[in-house]
């Protein structure tokens, strides 16, 4: 049996009402297989998701849908790896779901 979260999307229309994602630079921390993500991704102009766990990031990696090729790219990382690997990088918006 499949599990489907969110089935009524009031975490999706929660997340879309409260951030304008049109355009923006994205860093996703803790993103998973990318249950979040693929909620917003399509209105976003790049977005990076980082997970520390590398087998989440394949399965995301696995389920990228071919329109947002080149818009989403997956790193297997803590936030701490990848703010020391990309000192400089900036983003317009940053989001985390279950990551603490």
């Amino acid at each position: 049996m499949a599990i489907v979260r969110d089935p009524e999307g009031h975490e999706t229309a929660s997340l879309l009402a409260l951030l304008d994602f049109k355009g923006r630079d994205v860093l996703e921390i803790g993103c998973g297989e990318g249950r979040l993500t693929w909620r917003y991704a399509a209105q976003a102009a790049h977005v990076t998701a980082i997970d520390p766990l590398s087998g989440e990031i394949e399965t995301a990696r696995a389920q990228l849908p071919a329109s947002l090729e080149g818009r989403v790219r997956f790193v297997a990382s803590t936030l701490e790896d990848f703010a020391a690997d990309s000192p400089k990088h900036k983003f317009d918006i940053a989001i985390f779901s279950w990551s603490l």
